[in-house]
């Protein structure tokens, strides 16, 4: 038996926004969110650079190559962000979040990469674990013992990203894993993360063992929350086959 990841996602600009600038990739070997800012069409155009960057690495990856084909692919999409400014100046600020999970070819590895303030959840037995730091101001509070946790998820500066893809240099966060037959990862933009709470979002990831169900039954949980921004989820299991 391996170990193999299988996917659903599902997006919805949400019930405020006009459009919707995340970006979403959900394959068997990848799976990543985006979720784009600096303006409709700007945002929109980073968090597509994004996932069209990083969607080649979608193939079968040896454990040692993982967390490189990442950092290359960051590299790439940082190139396109850029040229894209270049091409207009009124895209000048634009730019997206990534967290992104690369499964290795072998099942016994996978990596995860991290920018900005989407998230990636890790739900191993009954215990739902946070395994990204957002790259907020809020955070910052937090982290220097400022603010609360719970403070933090009502403060009006929690919308302020203190890092993206934007073209420049930047510094991503990346970690490896040993997978384990029956993990369940979630990862999500922050119109789900902001307005329904970890304790709910570890209820829907329990109860509902289909991924496509559970996807859409989070989406609805921050539909039901005011949907104010746009919802980005991916539910993708570790299962064993032969």
């Amino acid at each position: 038996m391996t170990l193999k990841l299988r996917s659903a996602a599902v997006t919805h600009r949400g019930l405020i926004r006009s459009g919707n600038q995340d970006s979403v990739h959900a394959g068997p070997w990848l799976v990543a969110v985006a979720d784009g800012m600096g303006g409709m069409a700007a945002g929109d155009l980073a968090s597509t650079i994004v996932i069209e960057a990083i969607a080649p690495l979608d193939v079968a990856t040896p454990d040692e190559a993982l967390v490189g084909a990442l950092q290359e692919a960051v590299e790439v999409a940082s190139a396109g962000i850029r040229q894209a400014v270049a091409e207009d100046p009124d895209r000048q600020g634009m730019g997206t979040t990534l967290t992104a999970l690369l499964f290795s070819a072998t099942g016994t590895c996978l990596a995860l990469g991290h920018i900005g303030d989407s998230r990636a959840y890790l739900l191993r037995g009954e215990n739902l674990r946070q395994l990204t730091r957002d790259d907020t101001f809020v955070q910052m509070l937090v982290d220097d013992g400022v603010i609360t946790p719970e403070e933090a998820s009502s403060h009006p500066r929690r919308a302020v990203v203190t890092q993206a893809l934007q073209g420049e240099k930047v510094s991503p966060a990346y970690l490896t894993l040993v997978p384990e037959a029956g993990d369940r990862w979630l990862l999500c933009s922050d119109g789900l993360s902001n307005v329904v709470r970890g304790d709910t979002l570890a209820e829907a990831l329990t109860s509902y063992p289909d991924r496509e169900h559970c996807a859409q039954r989070l989406v609805d949980l921050a539909l039901r929350a005011g949907g104010p921004d746009n919802i980005t989820v991916i539910v993708a299991d570790v299962v064993a086959e032969d």
